[in-house]
């Protein structure tokens, strides 16, 4: 058996050397993959509990047209979302098209003329950034007279408590938002701990502010999630974890009744709200990746890990480093050339099942204040969940890798990415 896996990793385009090298870090790191794989085993069951307790049937994934009246499927799962993140209520949607489109339905459904809304954790995710106006866009939070504040991190990445506290102080704060994740940043991603308590810090000093998380490539990692330590909404896409790769679109958010209401007036109209909007088809590949998603982020876990570790070795700044805990299914890996970030794409590109023969090139990305390099051989497009890498090309050149619907093709996408690097010249395997 060993021979016929060296064999099939040949015929992938992987040596012996970067084999080798790779499997050392992989058996120093069995341990470590086999608490994640208890933690996951958790979190699935927290998944079947609320399934079952919300009486999950066949008829819930009947296909739903035109208004959607009495979805049974659309309204059961999303007793489902509440049931797991333990929240009042949830609004999980197609119509919700991406992660980016579920925080600004939660921002534009919970702000009003004359609000602030507060940064507490830096800047936030670049795709945000037009959402909000910090740069210019149409129907902007900015253009309906929404404001904004920030209160810049501290050197080592975490919240400064004192700049915090100064900028509650202002009364017109209506809702903190808090990125889980490190998004193209260089700071660390942020537990469930941690984020309680800024949320914490925040309500003792201002309880009427809305504090909402998101939760993008957080959920399942840890066994709680921010809705477990006060948030009172957070959000997320069903293309990236709790889709389970299955979900072909969509997004949720989860919280407090009264805001998920206001996210479903926004998101239909004004008089229909969570009434309206037919699943038309894609209900059990929402629930079925729902309830795969525990065991699809576990596999997404021991892909970073392994990625760190086998990163750090070859001397690359890497964040989290290979013994951290993690927060977040992410990877950033500091490579400090365009040449390394582009090399590393190209070489998560080439082990993917879907468009492997393409090579990736950066680009205009929309929303991005520069060029883009996306590596995603998906099964959907634009899915984080699968295997994928991409970055800004501006410096540091960090890469951020993520994803793998299972732990063996994430291992293929570092090893390949690895390869890559190799026949260009770019690192050197130490003997």
């Amino acid at each position: 058996m060993e021979q016929e896996m060296k064999d099939m990793y040949e015929a992938l385009g992987i040596s012996s050397q970067v084999l080798e090298f790779g499997n050392k870090i992989e058996e120093a790191l069995r341990e470590r993959f086999a608490q994640i794989d208890k933690r996951a085993e958790y979190n699935q069951l927290k998944v079947i509990h609320a399934m079952q307790k919300n009486r999950v049937d066949v008829a819930c994934f009947q296909y739903a047209s035109g208004y959607g009246y009495n979805d049974k499927g659309r309204d059961v799962l999303e007793q489902v979302y509440a049931e797991t993140f333990h929240t009042e209520s949830a609004l999980v949607r197609p119509q919700i098209t991406c992660g980016t489109h579920a925080l600004a339905l939660a921002l534009a459904a919970n702000l009003r003329p004359g609000d602030v809304l507060l940064s507490p954790a830096g800047k936030p995710y670049d795709t945000l950034e037009e959402v909000i106006g910090i740069r210019s866009s149409k129907g902007s939070l900015a253009e309906y007279g929404i404001t904004y504040q920030q209160v810049d991190l501290q050197e080592d990445g975490y919240f400064d408590y004192p700049a915090i506290e100064e900028a509650l102080k202002n009364e017109k704060i209506k809702l903190a938002t808090i990125q889980r994740s490190k998004g193209y940043q260089t700071r660390p991603s942020y537990s469930v701990d941690e984020i309680g308590e800024l949320i914490a810090f925040i309500k003792e000093r201002r309880p009427d502010v809305i504090c909402m998380v998101d939760n993008c490539y957080g959920e399942f990692v840890e066994t709680r999630e921010p809705s477990d330590v006060g948030a009172d909404m957070i959000v997320g896409s069903l293309i990236k974890n709790p889709g389970g790769g299955l979900a072909p679109i969509g997004g949720y958010i989860a919280g407090r009744e009264d805001l998920i209401e206001n996210c479903a007036y926004r998101l239909t109209s004004p008089g229909l709200g969570k009434e309206v909007g037919a699943s038309l088809g894609v209900m059990q590949s929402f629930y079925q990746g729902f309830f795969l998603s525990p065991f699809i982020v576990s596999g997404a876990l021991k892909g970073a890990i392994f990625a760190a570790n086998v990163y750090e070795k070859l001397g690359f700044p890497v964040i989290p480093n290979g013994t951290e805990e993690r927060h977040d299914i992410i990877q950033a890996v500091t490579l400090g050339s365009e040449e390394g970030v582009v090399a590393f794409c190209q070489g998560i590109q080439a082990a993917a099942p879907v468009d492997s023969y393409v090579t990736p090139i950066p680009w205009a990305m929309p929303g991005y204040d520069s060029d883009v390099i996306m590596a995603a051989g998906a099964f959907v497009q634009g899915s984080s969940i699968e295997l994928s890498a991409d970055g800004p090309i501006k410096p540091p050149y960090a890469v951020y890798f993520q994803g793998g619907l299972t732990w063996a093709h994430a291992k293929l996408g570092i090893l390949k990415s690895l390869q890559c690097m190799l026949e260009k010249g770019l690192v050197v395997i130490p003997e």
